[in-house]
């Protein structure tokens, strides 16, 4: 049963990102994001476990912050013009970018996002990769064009420390936030030309992700090492579950290669050769890690029974992952029938 006071906290955290992206000022989106920081640490909380309560402490001091260098580039610029959401000079605009990556959590200040989600339960990290970068990624989509080398760097940092740190790790938490940093790398060079194929992007991701954690958060899988005995008596749960780490990387036949196809069009289309190669090859090396889970639970002592176990799948689970398996095909379809 849901508790009334996170129903209250969950509303309120909405609430301070749907201000964010409909503010037509700094100071009022400024406000949003704290409104919408205050809401979500009473919802980290956890009274069985000391972990979480780690993670919002965590939290707070990373997006107070940020918070604090976003009002300071404010300050900076302090007058009529440019308090509206217009042209900063550029070291105010160098700040500004700053703190809003750091609350997203994009490389080179990735540092605390997956050591926090490492401490979260299922549902709070689902909030953390998906709802709480809104607000930041629609805030960076009013200054992206202003400054396209600095963000050109945060990509191909974003791209490469995902990659290469994602490798060595057996927590599953950690695995998708630097799948999260590397997915932030693609919706940033998305934004570069599209404010739309970011949006897809975005709902694409966080349907993924959702299917995904579903299943972790159904059978309390945390590491590496529970996939292989847990997913042998559910075949079912184990083949959606391959598919979607398959269509988390982009793989042609599912969905999550549909927004990476679109990107890189517009990528080719505004010639951003080098950007476009450095997020290839990069993801190629997410995509070895999303392999390595999916082929453990797959190969590595596998232990199979004779005796047929009956495990009902909920309608809504079977629905969405439908979705994000069939999406590409769906869209293929529709396309061609214009």
């Amino acid at each position: 049963m849901v508790k009334l006071h996170k129903i209250m906290f969950l509303n309120s955290m909405f609430m301070g990102t749907m201000i964010s992206i409909s503010s037509f000022s700094w100071i009022s989106a400024w406000i949003g994001l704290e409104i919408n920081l205050l809401s979500i640490l009473p919802l980290l909380k956890d009274k069985k476990n000391s972990y979480p309560a780690e993670s919002a402490l965590k939290y707070f001091i990373t997006q107070t912050m940020a918070s604090s260098l976003l009002l300071f580039s404010v300050i900076l610029s302090m007058n009529m013009n440019n308090l509206m959401i217009s042209e900063f000079n550029l070291t105010s605009l160098i700040i500004m970018s700053s703190a809003l990556l750091l609350k997203m959590g994009a490389a080179p200040f990735h540092f605390w996002f997956p050591e926090m989600i490492s401490g979260l339960s299922w549902s709070n990290s689902l909030i953390m990769l998906t709802w709480q970068k809104i607000a930041p990624m629609v805030l960076i989509s009013y200054l992206v064009k202003m400054y396209t080398i600095l963000f050109s760097i945060i990509i191909i940092a974003s791209s490469i420390i995902s990659g290469l740190q994602g490798l060595n790790q057996i927590c599953l938490r950690k695995i998708l936030a630097y799948s999260s940093i590397n997915h932030v790398s693609w919706m940033l060079s998305s934004l570069l030309n599209s404010l739309y194929i970011w949006m897809f992007y975005f709902l694409t991701y966080s349907l993924i992700n959702m299917n995904i954690i579903l299943i972790f958060k159904k059978f309390k899988i945390f590491y590496m090492n529970q996939l292989i005995n847990i997913m042998n008596f559910k075949k079912k749960i184990k083949f959606l579950f391959m598919l979607n780490f398959l269509s988390l990387g982009g793989l042609p036949p599912f969905l999550g290669f549909l927004p990476k196809w679109l990107t890189i069009n517009s990528l080719i289309e505004h010639n951003h050769f080098t950007l476009m190669i450095t997020l290839i090859i990069f993801t190629l090396v997410s995509l070895y890690f999303y392999l390595r889970i999916v082929f453990s639970t797959f190969t590595i002592n596998s232990e199979k029974t004779m005796v047929y176990m009956y495990n009902k799948m909920s309608y809504f689970h079977f629905m969405i992952n439908s979705l994000a398996l069939l999406g590409l095909i769906m869209c293929t379809m529709i396309n061609l029938s214009y």
